[in-house]
């Protein structure tokens, strides 16, 4: 095929060929355990600086403890530190989901909000957690971009960035509103699975003809 000429063409391209890599919408694509908003977000929270696999072996016990925003809300910060220690950082995830729950029930009745604007206010929560929730939870467009993402924007030729928010604003555009969660998570599992940051695998890779940065 014709190398695309531009970084629009090239994210286009991208998409449609990890889409046959990795199918599915946002919520299939997430590899965090969860049921609901709710959970999703926590889980979010948590993931940072950390695996999954991690989260997804610390949630079932701390869901079982706090299912909802009032009973997080009211959690022993103690015993709260406890159940997400092997997480990491668990002095700072433990105030971040104090504060993100408190924020629940006194400003949204208990309920995570579908908008940017205010899931931005609630504590721990950035724009990436943000488009996390919005995209897989809600199925709303939202580009979350984490080390992954920004790595694989940068080989890829998509933006010349290091800032996650132009990083952002330059994939949005590239692909359909709908699409834009799709796209990060299937970078995401990319990132993991083949373009890894220290040992790419690019003879393995099914984007390595039209990437700039192949070693192919």
């Amino acid at each position: 095929m014709v190398r695309p000429r531009t970084p629009a063409g090239r994210a286009r391209e991208v998409h449609r060929r990890l889409a046959l890599e990795h199918p599915g919408r946002a919520a299939d694509l997430c590899e965090l355990d969860f049921t609901g908003p709710f959970q999703l977000l926590v889980a979010t929270i948590l993931s940072a600086q950390s695996t999954d696999r991690t989260i997804n072996s610390v949630t079932p016990a701390l869901f079982a403890c706090y299912p909802d925003a009032p009973a997080l809300a009211g959690a022993d910060p103690v015993e709260l530190q406890d159940l997400i220690r092997p997480t990491g950082f668990f002095n700072a995830k433990a105030r971040s989901l104090l504060g993100m729950a408190s924020a629940l029930v006194e400003r949204f009745e208990g309920r995570v909000p579908e908008n940017m604007a205010q899931l931005v206010t609630l504590p721990g929560v950035g724009r990436k957690t943000a488009n996390v929730v919005l995209s897989v939870a809600f199925d709303k467009p939202g580009l979350a971009v984490d080390t992954h993402v920004l790595r694989l924007s940068k080989r890829l030729g998509l933006s010349v960035h290091d800032d996650p928010v132009k990083v952002e604003a330059d994939l949005n555009p590239m692909v359909p509103a709908r699409e834009r969660g799709d796209l990060s998570l299937r970078l995401v599992l990319h990132g993991r699975r083949v373009c890894k940051a220290r040992t790419p695998a690019c003879h393995a890779c099914v984007l390595h003809d039209i990437c700039p940065s192949s070693r192919v």
